[in-house]
């Protein structure tokens, strides 16, 4: 195979972005040949944008109907896995939006059907390509943080008004999107978080529901955490909160390291601090440390570097920076939280209880208020600043 034909499902915001890059031939390898949306307004517009590729209202009809090697797919969140496993049953390589989907249960299922077919499955973790978070990955999973003792992530800056929940029928309901800010936002930094620092072992969440604005799911949470070690992990965000704060810290025997204002500050110890805790004949000694900081030279592009990585993948066999086997870690965090909210509270162990979350959720989304409507926006096919990492 010399270029893979590709197809996008789901042509809203996030897909018009894709759909427009593939179709400027901005990804090497990769030709855009068929894209597919349920929305009638929106399919007109879109065979007026791109006469030259195949426009579709069923993804059924298109993969019957157009040679394809791979599709991205951009769809509401809690059918992400569903069409995963359709189109690598019919033999084609998937790229799917974040989160994989809602339910760990349905993730894994769909890994089972990639491991099954050998398609090459991707997820669309555009922020690990930030310099930043890889060189937070290398100290931390190198050791030269020491043993991890607390991590504290703040992303309170993912605002959001009314009017962005108001724009889709399927937004912040428990059966159009599956969750709230920890669905739709943080599943970036929940992954980011777990790919840097590791699992937990368990959470404890407190996940409001409509705190700032008028709908059925959580605007603002709050997780703790307790990895295997005994060291704790805060991760707070919301939609609700102006200028808001992204600011990373992980602590670790041997220092510390801070990620904030696009900038990387690392305190070195000389010594552990568990050794100097033993050994020391003062009370507050002041451990000698080097401080280091590290900003990147340049911005990455994430969005089109994982389409890179997702074609370079399929041609050349090259390592996906953000393989779908991920997936399911973040999506086991954001789960356990709600599981823990709907539980008073109460810590939910990990590896999560999956039958017992599914059966909770389906309770919601029985009395959801979503009802499938005809949107009204006109995606300008440009990547967001909103989708990047906002410091």
């Amino acid at each position: 195979m010399e270029t893979v034909r590709v197809a996008v499902i789901g042509v809203g915001n996030m897909g018009s972005a894709h759909a427009k890059t593939l179709h400027e031939g901005r990804i090497q390898g990769m030709h855009l040949v068929a894209l597919c949306d349920h929305q009638p307004r929106r399919l007109e517009q879109l065979k007026a944008m791109y006469p030259d590729v195949a426009c579709y209202a069923e993804y059924h009809e298109m993969l019957q109907k157009t040679a394809l090697d791979a599709v991205v797919i951009a769809v509401p969140h809690p059918i992400h896995a569903e069409i995963a496993m359709e189109c690598m049953e019919h033999g084609l390589h998937v790229l799917t939006e974040k989160p994989m989907d809602i339910r760990v249960s349905q993730a894994r299922k769909a890994l089972e059907v990639a491991e099954r077919t050998g398609k090459i499955y991707a997820i669309m973790f555009n922020q690990r390509t930030n310099p930043l978070f890889q060189r937070a990955r290398e100290i931390v999973r190198s050791g030269e943080l020491g043993e991890l003792k607390r991590t504290v992530w703040m992303i309170t800056n993912w605002y959001r008004t009314q009017h962005y929940y108001d724009s889709g029928s399927w937004r912040a309901t428990w059966a159009g999107e599956g969750g709230g800010v920890l669905l739709n936002q943080a599943p970036h930094n929940l992954d980011l978080w777990q790919w840097i620092c590791g699992m937990p072992v368990s959470v404890t969440a407190f996940c409001d529901v409509a705190r700032y604005h008028h709908i059925e799911v959580e605007d603002d949470a709050t997780l703790i955490t307790r990895y295997a070690n005994g060291a704790t992990g805060l991760f707070v965000t919301s939609t609700g909160e102006y200028p808001g704060t992204n600011r990373l810290e992980i602590s670790g025997d041997r220092g510390k390291i801070v990620l904030e204002n696009g900038r990387l500050h690392w305190w070195q110890l000389q010594d552990a601090e568990h050794v100097v805790r033993v050994t020391s004949d003062v009370n507050s000694p002041k451990i000698p440390m080097t401080e280091t900081e590290y900003v990147p030279d340049e911005k990455v592009e994430g969005h089109p570097w994982i389409l890179q990585n997702f074609s370079d993948a399929i041609l050349k066999g090259t390592p996906l920076l953000s393989p779908a086997s991920d997936g399911p870690n973040e999506l086991e965090l954001s789960n356990a939280a709600y599981l823990s909210q709907w539980t008073g509270n109460c810590p939910v162990s990990l590896p999560l209880d999956q039958a017992r979350f599914d059966h909770e959720l389906e309770r919601r989304q029985a009395n959801s208020s979503y009802r499938e409507m005809e949107e009204t926006d006109t995606p300008d096919g440009n990547y967001s600043h909103r989708w990047q990492t906002n410091w």
